[in-house]
């Protein structure tokens, strides 16, 4: 049996069903992280196994224990929030130490796991700072250390990251992933950012409107999407996604016979931009110049918005026609309603 498992929940809010019977098995160690477009209920779920929502149908078990309708603090989980959620008058070994204290732990116990929690987020020279003379990072590394220090059986993450600036989001997504390996533990991670989903995850939930589209590693979503919603969603830049009838009949006549009437799913690094050698193909509408890579935003002549990633840099302009190059071998054909059609 796995250790977190989720059979069948579902969630109302009054007449509104968020979550549509989830079932999910997590094993003991597993770095899960669940994405999607926002209002598709993956805070929701997150909520659901903390305890901070009322379960309303399904079974929720940990370690083969039955959590369905257990209290929070009852459920040995800890969870890390978006805001810091920090005392704001406490110092930073106090915040850490608080849940313990609560918990009527020894001192000298608490002492040692709140030094050893210090010492492995960096924040051993802060430990009497206040939260406002903290920086963002460090105060979402308190917020971390508060979770560590009571040695729970998952940890929950509920966009921890999304307040930082780009640079510390790298930074703090860096050192969550040291922090998995050297401890071990079972983490659900709530994101929309497809970076923290590919780079941190074993594996990573798709949901839509309150059901799990797919399951997988994470590339396992971007080479074997199970639908077009799936292909499009995991990859940044996305999936280019076209119409057939928008394609050159070369490619037209190499789409299999169930994705007559449906489209074309090619990765930005399977379309290749090029200056004309022949017939123009199409214009370009932007350049996103990245430095390691090019982004090359293109309208061809039928009407296709396409989007092609280089890792040369391009003498091409804004404007300039082009030629384009399609590799239909890479290509992921869709039907008319979304589904993979096998090639």
């Amino acid at each position: 049996m796995s250790y977190l498992n989720l059979q069948g929940i579902e969630k109302f809010f009054g007449d509104l069903r968020a979550i549509k019977g989830i079932d999910l098995a997590i094993e003991q160690g597993e770095f899960i992280v669940f994405v999607g477009p926002s209002g598709c209920g993956k805070s929701t779920l997150l909520r659901l196994i903390a305890g901070l929502e009322h379960i309303d149908g399904g079974q929720l078990s940990l370690d083969g224990r039955d959590i369905t309708h257990e209290p929070s603090s009852k459920r040995d989980l800890a969870m890390v929030f978006q805001s810091y959620a920090l005392y704001p008058h406490m110092s930073v070994y106090d915040n850490m130490s608080f849940a313990l204290k609560l918990a009527n732990v020894p001192k000298a116990e608490i002492q040692e796991k709140v030094t050893r929690a210090a010492d492995i987020l960096n924040l051993t020279p802060y430990l009497q700072r206040t939260p406002k003379e903290l920086s963002g990072g460090q105060r979402q590394r308190v917020a971390i250390g508060r979770a560590i220090v009571r040695a729970p059986k998952v940890f929950l993450f509920d966009e921890p990251l999304s307040n930082l600036d780009a640079a510390l989001r790298g930074q703090t997504r860096v050192e969550i992933a040291k922090l998995h390996r050297d401890l071990g533990a079972t983490t659900i991670y709530v994101t929309h950012d497809q970076v923290e989903a590919m780079t941190l995850a074993d594996r990573v939930v798709v949901l839509r409107d309150g059901v799990i589209e797919q399951v997988g590693t994470p590339l396992e979503l971007y080479d074997k999407p199970a639908n077009q919603f799936v292909a499009q969603f995991i990859g940044t830049p996305q999936m280019n996604v076209v119409n057939l009838d928008q394609l050159p009949l070369s490619v037209r006549q190499a789409a299999p016979a169930a994705a007559v009437g449906g489209s074309i799913g090619l990765r930005p690094e399977n379309v290749r931009i090029s200056e004309v050698t022949a017939d123009a193909a199409g214009r370009v509408e932007l350049i996103e110049a990245l430095g390691a890579e090019t982004l090359i935003y293109v309208t061809t002549h039928e009407g296709a918005q396409l989007v092609s990633r280089q890792a040369e840099r391009t003498s091409l302009h804004m404007g300039d026609a082009v030629s384009v190059s399609i590799d239909a071998s890479q290509a992921h054909w869709f039907d008319a309603k979304g589904r993979v059609v096998a090639a």
